[in-house]
């Protein structure tokens, strides 16, 4: 059995790699962070490329002269300090003496060391090759001595010249800030501006061996090592460049790589790897071992691990481990720089603030003990009812009398679920045409207002104001009134919330079908939706087309957390936990049979009392209150809007199964991919989609929900929704632009 559940696992999900974020400052419009005044650009902003440092240095000086001239520096106070003398910070010097901004630029080194450090003959990519990069600064050189040249030519012909000191603390400070310089000294400015790049601590390897004379972070001259054993560690663009340069000055080189594949190199370095890789290393080659661990380095050789079969011995003279540099994070911490993950104690105290007042939330919505005080003692929001009755006149007749708009939603007003979903409707209205302001493409405008028009008219305006206005006015036909909207003793005589069932599919509303008694106009209208119209959907436009533009889970979500889908978790523990949704599924298919073994043994079978008394309200109070609303609500703005619908919803998890099946994908150029992994860091569902734009392959991970924030994020327009055979060949795109970046070519 665990057999089986392995092998489905990775058919459904874990065959797929699980997306990797790193973790980086917050970083809003113009480089603005959190602490007012405190702006960032370059690196750090999370896209690695030349260009798009020159055009973040630039745009951010021209937001910080921008800021100055509605709030000025006081006097005596320079303006503006520009942290770092790299690529950014140079384009941000030159912008800020272009608009006559007043500044110093400090640089802990010297101008432009992180280029001159690449290695010798270092390829340069100056991508995407249309783009033209805001301020006065140009890149035009594709190899690293030029460009250190041109850049530098630019400097000097600018005048642009920092002063040696690094920065150890910024301090927010009355009017500004304080830099606490190294050696002493304090220098203060209205404005700072960090373009320090990712220039952290190279990452270690944690084995032992590791700080051997012969293990380096960095190549400078490849022709260093002719001749020698060498042994590349990392799977990205540095270690590539890293294993190429050597072999092409004669090395034997050994590039090792933990994944199972190259996810992160750019399409030119994998063909220049490709041209030469060869089985066993040897002068001149290199030898590309994959899902490959080091164990140990000794003097004379390393010990590798393949995970998949015995330990290998490869003599070796030299080690490089090129697996990056973790970002300065520290010192942005310091400086009161929200990070991406981090959770400080005030904001854990925070979590569990609102975590309780969800609880509290679902409670009074659900029927629970705060329910209860409602109708004793109508203490929320006010007796609506009552005081529309007592109010006299016109106003007091028309809410006693239920065949008035008024008298409905006097009754309506009468349960909580009436300002839940009143609250419900206007958060997404509110917050969905603010993502339509803030996103501004024609895929989020028709997919924003699909949802808003779903969550105001069918889920909120039919059940509590038009079907009980037309039950009342006796313009509902009374054989549809009776099959769906059985009639009892409270509200309006009838069970219209019912109606919620004809948006939310069964399993994720049970309540049309774990009645007493089958409700045979609700589970033929669930059979039709769940088993034939969303798995005809799904085939044809994957899960999102109901997640992204049906559901109100999903509403909420894609309005009120969109500014917080970059919270969610990624790696491959999350990645399991997706799973969890299987789980729920198999719940409710289990007390579905249940259900029906009620319905088919005699009257007063204790298989339907157990139900009805234990089973149901287990579901509702452990599923649809704890985890689809205290969990899923609750974890909004630590966790992302998606939590309960990637991790628990069980209609999603059968919407897994149906998308094995789908002819939907995300395409990708190749060419245009640059790695940067903005796509996969903005993804709802934590899916690793730079892992497929990369390749140019389909991006196929059931999880998706068509949200299109991968797409709409990409730099370079990599990617576009469209439908493949399952060969992964194209068979069409979306006419409906997601990317920015498109819809201005398009113009």
């Amino acid at each position: 059995m665990p057999g089986v559940l392995t092998r489905y696992a990775n058919w459904l999900h874990l065959r797929w790699p699980a997306g990797e974020v790193e973790p980086l400052p917050r970083v809003g419009a113009g480089g603005a962070t959190a602490v007012p005044g405190l702006y960032i650009c370059g690196d750090l902003t999370g896209i690695p490329l030349l260009k798009f440092a020159l055009d973040t240095g630039a745009r951010s000086a021209r937001a910080i002269a921008a800021d100055l001239a509605r709030r000025p520096a006081p006097a005596g106070m320079l303006p503006l300090v520009i942290v770092g003398a790299g690529v950014s910070g140079l384009a941000a010097g030159a912008e800020a003496q272009r608009v006559g901004l007043r500044f110093e630029l400090l640089e802990a080194a010297r101008p432009l060391t992180t280029l001159i450090h690449f290695p010798k003959g270092k390829p340069i990519y100056t991508y995407p090759r249309a783009m033209e990069p805001a301020g006065k600064l140009r890149v035009s050189a594709d190899v690293k001595e030029a460009l250190v040249e041109e850049l530098e030519s630019q400097r000097q012909e600018l005048g642009l010249v920092p002063r040696i000191a690094r920065v150890e603390r910024i301090e927010r400070r009355a009017g500004g800030f304080e830099l606490e310089l190294a050696g002493g000294g304090t220098l203060k400015a209205a404005r700072v501006l960090i373009a320090i790049g990712r220039s952290g601590d190279f990452r270690r390897l944690g084995v032992p061996g590791e700080t051997l004379d012969k293990v380096y972070d960095r190549l400078h001259d490849p022709a260093d090592f002719a001749g020698r054993d060498a042994l590349v560690v990392g799977g990205g663009d540095s270690a590539l460049e890293t294993a190429i340069a050597l072999a092409e000055a004669g090395a034997a080189v050994t590039l090792a790589h933990r994944g199972e594949s190259f996810a992160r190199p750019k399409p030119a370095n994998l063909a220049r790897l490709d041209a030469v890789r060869a089985p066993d290393a040897a002068p001149g080659r290199v030898a590309v071992r994959l899902g490959t661990r080091v164990r140990e380095i000794r003097e004379d050789d390393v010990l590798l691990d393949p995970g998949a079969g015995p330990d290998a011995v490869l003599p070796n003279d030299v080690v490089f481990t090129m697996i990056g540099r973790e970002a300065p994070l520290d010192f942005l911490r310091r400086a009161g720089i929200p990070i991406t993950g981090d959770h400080s104690t005030a904001g854990r105290l925070a979590l569990v603030a609102f975590l309780l007042f969800c609880a509290w939330l679902e409670d009074w919505k659900s029927g629970g003990w705060f329910s209860s005080l409602w109708y004793a003692r109508h203490w929320f929001p006010t007796d609506l009812p009552a005081r529309l009755a007592a109010a006299g006149g016109a106003v007091a007749a028309a809410a006693r009398d239920p065949h008035t708009l008024i008298g409905t939603l006097a009754i309506s007003a009468a349960s909580p679920s009436f300002y839940y979903t009143l609250a419900y409707s206007v958060v997404v209205t509110v917050f969905g045409a603010k993502r339509i302001r803030r996103r501004r493409t024609p895929y989020v405008t028709a997919q924003t207002l699909t949802l808003m028009a779903i969550q105001v008219v069918p889920l909120f305006l039919l059940p509590e104001i038009v079907l009980p206005l037309l039950d009342a006015r006796g313009l509902l036909p009374r054989a549809l009134a009776d099959a769906l909207f059985p009639v009892v003793s409270y509200g309006h005589g009838r069970e219209f919330w019912r109606a919620y069932g004809l948006i939310l599919a069964w399993p994720l509303d049970v309540y049309n079908v774990f009645t007493q008694r089958p409700l045979w106009a609700w589970i033929g209208i669930g059979f039709v939706q769940t088993c034939v119209l969303i798995p005809l959907a799904v085939y044809f436009f994957g899960k999102g087309a109901y997640c992204g533009w049906i559901c109100s889970c999903g509403a909420l979500a894609e309005t009120l957390g969109d500014t917080q889908r970059h919270k969610m978790p990624h790696g491959g523990r999350w990645n399991r936990l997706n799973l969890a949704g299987q789980a729920v599924l198999g719940i409710a298919l289990v007390l579905l049979a249940i259900r029906i073994a009620g319905w088919v043994l005699p009257a007063g079978n204790p298989v339907a009392g157990v139900f009805d008394q234990l089973l149901r309200p287990a579901w509702q109070w452990g599923i649809d209150v704890t985890l689809a609303g205290v969990i899923g609500y609750g974890l909004y703005f630590w966790w992302s809007g998606r939590f309960w619908c990637r991790f628990f919803c069980p209609l999603a998890a059968l919407m897994h199964v149906y998308a094995r099946f789908s002819r939907f994908a995300i395409v990708a150029e190749k060419s245009k991919c640059i790695s940067c992994n903005a796509c996969t860091s903005v993804c709802h569902q934590g899916i690793a989609v730079m892992a497929f734009a990369n390749k140019g392959e389909p991006m196929r991970d059931p999880e998706c929900v068509r949200c299109s924030a991968c797409v709409a994020e990409c730099p370079t327009g990599v990617l576009r929704f469209g439908q493949v055979t399952p060969a992964g060949t194209i068979l069409s795109v979306d006419a409906l632009l997601a990317s920015p970046v498109r819809a201005r070519e398009a113009e």
